[in-house]
């Protein structure tokens, strides 16, 4: 970020790097001539929310197929109005196919696409707020229990581990016995990592620890983390972990390393849809891996996206540690989680105050001194003091909440995200991103799965990068925080009985931990 004034010039736009491939295609396939990613009508962005039952025949008389899917990089994202990534490609193919097969001249059949939270996905589609979900889910019992599947596009998936820079020796499978594994809940990843577990434990192995991840993290988030040292390794489909391995260099996949093999992967739809399941039948029959159409999907969208930094890194620690005391201090004057403030700070210079940009932006929050020495925020020296620029960056985050973002009834985090986005792309374009989602049939009160679809098809990426990276190292440092007071634990209580400051002092030389008695 090269810059914040109180006027909030418009922020150069940076491109979102993106290999996005077709389920389970190898990245050395070669694309041939392929239609530009579509512009998508605003009247069709995220319609019909409305919940809609009904066989094909239903959806030939609405002449609209919903497709459900997660905001993903891989799958699914709107870019400055474009749709693009795999689901979307496969459902433009898919309207085509429909219009052909069914002649609707005139009136066509239109594919939509609903962006849903990946736990909520087939629940939305069981309520009928989508027909479709395309969200690259494995086909397992437990989902065959609760949907049907069409022909899977791949039947040959396995679940690798990827590892990164952070990662231990393992030298098979079993070695993840004792190891924290961090997975969504709602993944085939977690169920079969259980199913790994209970085995290890059978063997008289300590278990796997299975950690719960945001919901909101799609796989290529989980692998930025990796890659960025964030999180050791991650558990992904072997054809998800070859592509961003290629654009991700840190990343290792370890395919003698995996929970699962053997899987497919498919679209669902609700149960009780037998015109839909032929429909569906012969769609993949003509588009799976292996065929001629399907080969040809393999596309790569270029640009230079900022990879995740190493929030974790040893340098970025002792930044971290140096400025703890200001951003605890002005993160609790100003109202902010501290951890979060801190997020921000790395986001915006790795936590660098000797950090300048071309526009004069300095320091750890980016700021302009102009900006800061303004009446709203009001503190002058932020070029040489790191303190003050904390100070400076969360006063003025704050300033952004008072002044723009007044809604009575937002939640807290809700307000913080927003000044997030209004600290990078200015509060005039916070103001158009909400006004968009409300056009679009989005909650304009809710960032994440909402208003940052309205950004991206407003101003293109960055904006919803910068608040995602802002979130992600957030996880990154509550994590650290976390294992640090786990760790600390255990010499406190260790600590001899009487042995009042001096087996204090020798428990925290020790182990680094700040324990008092």
């Amino acid at each position: 970020m090269s810059g914040h004034s109180l006027k909030m010039s418009a922020v150069k736009r940076l491109r979102l790097a993106l290999l996005a491939v077709a389920v389970c295609m190898p990245v050395s396939a070669q694309a041939s001539e392929q239609a530009s990613p579509r512009k998508v009508p605003e009247a069709l962005a995220l319609p019909l929310v409305k919940p809609r039952l009904g066989d094909f025949e239903a959806m030939r008389e609405r002449r609209i197929v919903r497709i459900l899917v997660p905001y993903s990089r891989t799958l699914f994202f709107i870019d400055r109005g474009r749709r693009q990534g795999v689901a979307a490609e496969l459902g433009w193919r898919f309207e085509d196919w429909l219009n052909k097969r069914y002649r609707t001249g005139k009136f066509r059949m239109q594919v939509v696409f609903v962006p849903t939270r990946r736990d909520q996905i087939l629940p939305a589609l069981e309520r009928g707020l989508g027909d479709i979900a395309a969200a690259n889910l494995t086909i397992t019992p437990e989902r065959e229990r609760q949907v049907a599947f069409a022909p899977p596009w791949s039947d040959k998936v396995a679940e690798i581990l990827v590892t990164g820079p952070a990662a231990p020796a393992l030298a098979t499978i079993e070695d993840l016995s004792g190891r924290e594994v961090h997975v969504r809940a709602s993944s085939s990843y977690a169920l079969h990592l259980q199913a790994l577990s209970a085995a290890l434990t059978a063997k008289g192995r300590e278990p796997i620890r299975i950690t719960a991840l945001d919901e909101r993290l799609e796989d290529e988030d989980v692998l930025d983390m990796v890659q960025a040292g964030l999180l050791p390794f991650a558990v992904v489909d072997d054809h998800k972990a070859k592509v961003w391995s290629a654009i991700l260099p840190k990343l290792t996949p370890r395919p003698d390393l995996a929970v699962a093999s053997q899987q497919s992967v498919g679209w669902a739809f609700r149960k009780g849809s037998p015109q839909l399941a032929a429909v569906l039948s012969e769609f993949v029959a003509e588009h799976r891996l292996g065929t001629a159409i399907g080969n040809d999907i393999v596309r790569r969208y270029f640009s230079s996206d900022k990879l995740l930094k190493n929030a974790h890194a040893e340098e970025a620690r002792q930044r971290f540690d140096l400025l703890e005391v200001a951003f605890r201090q002005h993160g609790q004057d100003q109202g902010f989680d501290w951890l979060m403030l801190a997020a921000q700070g790395f986001q915006e210079s790795q936590l660098d105050q000797s950090r300048r940009s071309r526009r004069g932006a300095v320091g750890i929050m980016q700021l302009l001194p102009a900006t800061a020495a303004d009446k709203a925020v009001g503190v002058t020296g932020i070029e040489s003091d790191a303190a003050k620029n904390i100070m400076a960056g969360a006063i003025y985050l704050r300033y952004l909440i008072r002044t723009y973002i007044k809604d009575t009834d937002l939640p807290d985090t809700e307000r913080v995200l927003f000044a997030f986005a209004a600290y990078n792309a200015g509060p005039g374009n916070l103001r158009k991103f909400r006004a968009k989602a409300k056009q679009m049939g989005l909650d304009p009160d809710r960032w994440f799965d909402n208003v940052e679809h309205a950004a991206a098809a407003t101003v293109g990426r960055e904006t919803v990068d910068y608040v995602a990276n802002i979130y992600k190292y957030y996880i990154a440092y509550r994590m650290l925080r976390d294992r640090q007071a786990t760790r600390c634990e255990a010499p406190m209580a260790a600590a001899p009985q009487g042995g009042g400051g001096v087996a204090v002092a020798a428990a925290t030389a020790a182990t680094g931990c700040e324990l008092k008695p």
